[in-house]
């Protein structure tokens, strides 16, 4: 028997166990939900961000619903009281539609229309409307087939979010998907099930308003897990390979799944359900290749589309990421195309995920290591608008490794000369430079905690690396000989010193007149 492999990057659900790899099971989950046991419904609809499962979960219900058992053997609905009749499936995903005009945006959408219905040997008329065809396809393949329809939409938002850039183009694309989906709601007696996927919730697209029997399962306590990994289902279909790969890092089982976990858990995705998942994603090209290092692995697979046509039009609001207070979930809906907000499109985009729920409001945070980095990432290139924010976080982020000062503080200096302050303000606050460098740093390959509590008071920022260990302080019209006594005084380095690495003691001074890098000072000891 073929041993048991890790899929690097498929969302065929055949492909997976025909191949032999590994496939996490969701088919209870799934079960519930085709036939009604928690919700009573049909039609479904589910929000989450890029990479996370969707594709594969459509492609194990087409599986489910073509009635192909075999490739269930063994899966939890295999064992479970389950019919396995064949229905007729439409089963569409909008991706990659990118348009500039209305028009270009509407003959892409008819052609792939034209392309699922077809194949599904419906009749195509040319004079009719994309909708007016789904529509009469509904009605007709159910009647051909002697059963009603299956309907599956992976991304249904996507071609919205590739044009943010323009916002009358992407309200008038949203009309025309709002026309095309209520169909489903026009023939709702000749469906049998419904599920729509996308990466983000537009709560003003009409399917939201006239499906009223439209079931959400995005913050749905019950189907919390219906998406990524458990630690639970790590240790079931994973176990053998995570062994292998903490041999390989030199690490102890315990010290790696630690590392692990903080390298990519974190995600929770409802208000009552507290258990946390993996990105399937990041678990795969972390394990499968096993390679002697944690890294990015989500965020190299490409940043999500409808973030970035976003940022390209707004500034990023200058607020500490790691602890988002006080948000409400009509917040968190993408609702006014005109009015979004940065919170919404990165909780949207994965890049925040709830950390706390206290009736009715969440407080956010940065889910894991490799998201925090490609935020920070994102959060100096926009920034520094001016510079290339990668150049400068790969140039500090090596001298600073290097313990090489002098390039340090030069970059430093170049990062602040370049950030959009207001001439306005005649005092920006020390936590604001705070931040900055925060950014900075947690864009590169450091383990960086802001804030770092001890006995005698709070460290500004403390950097680790494989080699070292950074204390900085900040001080705002003052001077660095100030910070760094300030970290002597309160011994901010003894809890390091137990590491054996040496400790960089860096106190930083800031001139609120130009929001300069004034001062800086380095001791070091070993």
């Amino acid at each position: 028997m073929m041993e048991p492999r890790i899929a690097q990057d498929t969302a065929d659900f055949r492909e997976l166990r025909e191949k032999g790899y590994i496939y996490v099971d969701k088919t209870e989950q799934l079960y519930r939900l085709v036939n009604g046991v928690d919700i009573g419904g049909k039609l479904y609809f589910i929000s989450r961000p890029r990479r996370f499962g969707k594709s594969l979960m459509l492609s194990t219900l087409a599986c489910i619903f073509r009635g192909k058992r075999e490739l269930f053997t063994g899966l939890a609905i295999d064992k479970l009281d389950y019919d396995w009749a064949e229905y007729p499936i439409l089963h569409f995903s909008f991706a990659g539609i990118k348009a500039k005009t209305l028009e270009a945006f509407e003959r892409n959408f008819c052609l792939r229309v034209k392309k699922v219905l077809t194949e599904a040997e419906c009749a195509w008329n040319e004079e009719a409307s994309p909708d007016a065809n789904f529509n009469q396809a509904i009605t007709d393949l159910a009647k051909k087939k002697g059963k009603p329809v299956v309907i599956l939409i992976d991304e249904y938002d996507a071609p919205v979010g590739h044009t943010l850039t323009d916002t009358k183009l992407a309200s008038d694309i949203r009309q025309e998907l709002s026309d095309f989906y209520i169909q489903i709601k026009e023939c709702a007696a000749d469906v049998r099930f419904m599920m729509m996927t996308g990466v983000t919730r537009f709560a003003q697209l009409s399917i939201f308003s006239a499906l009223n029997n439209l079931n959400d399962l995005t913050m749905d306590s019950r189907y919390a897990t219906l998406l990524g990994y458990t630690e639970e289902e790590l240790d079931a279909n994973f176990d053998e390979d995570m062994r292998k790969h903490a041999q390989v890092m030199g690490l102890s089982y315990e010290d790696y799944r630690a590392e692990l976990r903080r390298w990519y858990n974190g995600y929770r995705f409802a208000k009552n359900n507290t258990v946390r998942v993996y990105n399937p994603v990041a678990i795969a090209k972390t394990i499968g290749p096993k390679e002697p290092t944690f890294a990015p692995t989500w965020s190299k697979t490409g940043r999500p589309s409808v973030l970035i046509n976003y940022l390209t039009m707004h500034d990023i609001e200058d607020r500490d990421y790691e602890n988002v207070r006080g948000i409400s979930e009509s917040t968190l809906d993408v609702c006014n195309l005109k009015a979004i907000k940065p919170v919404s499109m990165l909780y949207q985009g994965g890049y925040l995920t709830i950390k706390d729920f206290k009736n009715p409001y969440f407080i956010l945070g940065v889910p894991n290591e490799e998201v925090r980095i490609d935020l920070n990432s994102l959060l100096l290139q926009y920034a520094a608008k001016e510079e290339d924010g990668e150049v400068l976080r790969d140039a500090a982020g090596f001298a600073l490794q290097e313990a090489d000062f002098e390039t340090f503080f030069a970059q430093v200096r170049a990062l602040f000369a370049h950030l959009p302050y207001g001439s306005t303000e005649d005092r920006v606050p020390e936590a604001a430079y705070q931040r900055i460098l925060y950014v900075l740093l947690a864009a590169g390959p450091f383990r960086v905690t802001a804030e770092d509590r001890q006995a005698q008071g709070r460290a500004d920022i403390v950097v680790e690396s494989d080699e070292r260990v950074f204390i900085f302080e900040l001080k705002v019209d003052e001077t660095a000989q100030a910070a760094l006594a300030q970290i002597k005084e309160r011994g901010y380095a003894e809890p390091y010193k137990a590491l054996g690495k040496p400790i960089h003691l860096i106190g930083l001074n800031f001139k609120s007149a130009n929001h300069s890098l004034e001062g800086s000072v380095v001791e070091t000891l070993n």
